[in-house]
């Protein structure tokens, strides 16, 4: 029995609720670092310094500050994303003129990711504003732009109201759009590749979790390879927010290749590329099994 486009999208979004969980755990101390990073470049010279500073500071909870916001952006993010992704595939399908039952070939699978996660960057746009401050607060904290009263969850949100209102939420929006557009073509594509490649003729459903979680992995450097400038941009940009200081992207851009460089924006990438292979590994491989466990059920229902 086929399943119609309401039961599919039913079942994405239980795959990808587990499978942004698994993400978040496997990956939260990594974004942590990065985050620190790409923020205070000055204080923080390499990762493994990063790493002993920030357990000498706050211990190892430290490294999952902000998981609550980041679990929310990752779930919600996620699973409007793989959602938006199904209805993408069958609005490309009925655009190149393809039965709903046949497969999409990586170029047009691409574009379903990208347009899909233009959606998605509705729902990543508020939680990742939060995020970025959360695991910026001790070093605000030290510096004296914030008070110890104000690192929490509901003091950052509270902040962001009382400063520009619900709109505050998406100071950014055509940023993220920039970073997710683009990257999530080469996250979909190169999955979907990875899958055809490892798959050698046979069906891409028959894959194993070695093979899915590779996929998932290499898309994940892939997808952060593409938009890690960008990243670095709006993370300096949430984080001075935070203090007081209203700049644009271009201003950001300008005054960090002017002081620190061009290699700034690539500052230490291995932070998150030690995070991108199992986070993504994990969050591919879970949605796949979740997926086809729950298509089973309705199939055999």
């Amino acid at each position: 029995m086929k399943s119609n486009p309401a039961t599919q999208a039913a079942i994405d979004l239980t795959a990808v609720a587990i499978g942004g969980t698994v993400c978040v755990l496997t990956g939260q101390p990594f974004d942590t670092v990065k985050v620190k990073m790409q923020t205070f470049p000055g204080l923080y010279k390499s990762l493994t310094y990063c790493c002993l500073k920030t357990y000498s500071q706050v211990g190892f909870r430290g490294f999952y500050k902000g998981t609550g916001p980041a679990r929310t952006a990752s779930v919600a993010e996620n699973s409007v994303l793989f959602m938006c992704y199904g209805f993408c595939q069958q609005l490309v399908r009925k655009v190149v003129g393809l039965d709903k039952q046949e497969n999409l070939s990586e170029l047009q699978s691409a574009t379903a990711g990208s347009f899909a996660s233009a959606f998605a960057a509705l729902t990543r746009c508020p939680t990742e504003h939060v995020k970025c401050l959360l695991r910026a607060m001790y070093e605000l904290e030290m510096s004296g732009k914030i008070t110890k009263s104000q690192n929490t969850v509901w003091s950052v949100v509270k902040s962001i109201l009382r400063k520009d209102g619900f709109l505050g939420f998406y100071h950014g929006l055509s940023r993220t759009l920039l970073q997710e557009v683009p990257g999530y073509f080469f996250f979909f594509g190169g999955y979907e590749l990875s899958r055809s490649f490892f798959a050698s003729g046979r069906s891409k459903e028959e894959l194993g979790p070695v093979p899915l979680m590779v996929s998932g992995g290499v898309v994940g450097i892939c997808l952060w390879l593409v938009i890690y400038p960008v990243d670095c941009i709006k993370s300096r940009i949430h984080v001075l927010s935070m203090s007081g200081k209203q700049v644009g992207f271009m201003g950001t851009l300008v005054s960090i290749v002017k002081n620190e460089g061009i290699a700034a924006l690539y500052f230490e990438m291995k932070a998150i590329m030690t995070r991108a292979f199992p986070a993504n590994g994990s969050l591919f491989l879970t949605y796949e099994y979740r997926r086809r466990r729950r298509m089973s059920q309705v199939e055999a229902y």
